[in-house]
């Protein structure tokens, strides 16, 4: 059997048998596909040979390139001891070491894990246990503007985007919405400048906090970076903001960081960033270093102390996955975080963010690129019709996902959210390799946003 022979093969079952996550089935259907079968690097390689650039980390998650020895060993050599054993009841060695070294490393003050299995289930978590903390006293919570907390029914009850949440709006809870900074379409209509918006945001979040603070159970916050909403970059200090305004008034604070966390914005979490220590941190994506599900939540003692109850009345915290704390999850995320440590990883990353930043400089020029964000290796290319009054493109152009397909032609694997170009590729990417990805973006962004003027 060819690899011709056997990609149709293969395209003929995936479209009569898998149901893929945020597609469109109906266009899915109709349209020809890449099927891939390994990973090298930075790079895929789909079933004929074909290699693409991982513009986008496999969804955010891989962190130091596909196929890195030291994550496949520490996996190798764990299947030769136990793939799984329960974490109810009983303890494996992985989960216990891969705890002591994300306390280790996280933010002052958070020294109890909790692990399940992907981002939204981390946030679940971090909602379920604000809210058993206040034992009821407070029944609600506080997001932001343009925010994605997975697709959970309590990550969507603080979440916004229409296209996620809206038809389920029946069966969530309440929570209130205070202005994410989105300075190039300002919220709260504060003005041009970026520290107005910043400002104009936070007085807002004070305002709500003033008023439901009393009833709030926790703060909800994507740091430095809103991710699905097009890598909307708050602007500095933002953060820190937030975090004195929850403490003023009484209000726990969970940073999201399944999409910000490891290396992603330039430091090892996004809230290190702004000195920046909340009561809950959520962790996934690049937890395992893009190979398992894994996911964890992080939290004080304080929190964890509140759910053991009393000698005559012990208490719990009842939630629970099957697949928690699973060893091999676990000793992929351990060689994940040595890699860090041994390959000077943080401080090697920081003169390929500073080429990337050269590199966007120059789609600025581009006619019909509104807005570059970029936080770390975390970057967005906002395409609008009309620059100067900054009009969208109608969405039925679908002008950037053409971007996206038009780049992959050229070997390139990135995603659309919106009109806005996402790049998030891993932090192993070389210099040669960020240089070739900004080529191909910036090509592939003329030659649609042209033929539409045509």
């Amino acid at each position: 059997m060819t690899d011709t022979k056997k990609t149709k093969r293969l395209e003929r079952l995936d479209k009569l048998h898998v149901w893929h996550p945020f597609t469109r089935m109906l266009e899915w259907e109709k349209e020809s596909q890449i099927i891939i079968e390994r990973g090298e690097g930075c790079h895929l390689i789909d079933t004929e040979g074909r290699r693409y650039l991982d513009g986008v980390s496999s969804l955010w998650t891989n962190v130091h390139g596909h196929r890195k020895k030291e994550i496949d060993d520490a996996i190798k050599r764990q299947i030769d001891k136990i793939s799984h054993s329960t974490l109810l009841g009983l303890g494996n060695v992985p989960s216990i070491e891969l705890a002591e070294k994300l306390v280790s490393i996280a933010p002052k003050g958070l020294t109890k894990v909790f692990y399940s299995d992907n981002g939204g289930t981390a946030v679940e978590v971090a909602l379920k246990m604000a809210f058993q903390f206040w034992k009821g006293k407070r029944k609600t919570f506080l997001s932001f503007s343009g925010a994605y907390h997975g697709d959970t029914f309590g990550g969507m009850s603080v979440g916004e985007i229409d296209v996620f949440v809206e038809r389920y709006r029946p069966l969530l809870f309440k929570s209130y919405r205070a202005p994410y900074p989105y300075c190039y379409r300002c919220p709260v209509k504060a003005g041009k400048t970026y520290p107005a918006c910043k400002m104009a945001c936070l007085d807002e979040l004070e305002s709500i906090l003033k008023k439901h603070g009393k009833n709030t159970a926790a703060c909800i916050i994507e740091p430095l970076v809103e991710g699905a909403a097009g890598m909307i970059t708050a602007p500095s200090g933002f953060l820190k903001g937030v975090r004195r305004l929850t403490r003023k008034y009484g209000v726990l604070l969970i940073a999201d960081e399944v999409a910000t966390g490891f290396g992603r914005t330039g430091r090892m979490f996004a809230c290190q960033g702004e000195g920046v220590a909340p009561d809950f941190l959520c962790l996934a994506k690049g937890l395992s270093g893009g190979y398992l599900p894994l996911a964890a939540t992080l939290t004080k003692k304080k929190i964890y102390s509140e759910f053991l109850g009393t000698g005559k009345k012990p208490d719990a915290f009842y939630h629970g996955h099957t697949y928690t704390g699973n060893p091999l999850g676990c000793v992929s995320a351990i060689a994940n975080i040595g890699i860090f440590k041994k390959e000077r990883t943080i401080e090697k990353l920081q003169p390929k963010i500073r080429l990337l930043e050269k590199l966007l400089e120059d789609f600025h020029l581009l006619k019909h690129v509104g807005e570059v964000r970029q936080k770390g290796i975390m970057c967005a290319i906002e395409l609008v019709e009309d620059r100067d009054t900054k009009k969208t493109y109608p969405p039925d152009l679908r002008i950037g996902k053409r971007v996206c397909l038009e780049a992959r032609n050229d070997g390139l694997i990135i995603r659309p959210l919106g009109d806005n170009v996402v790049v998030m590729p891993p932090l192993g990417i070389n210099k040669r390799e960020l240089r070739e990805m900004a080529s191909v973006i910036r090509r592939a962004i003329e030659k649609v946003t042209e033929s539409e003027k045509a």
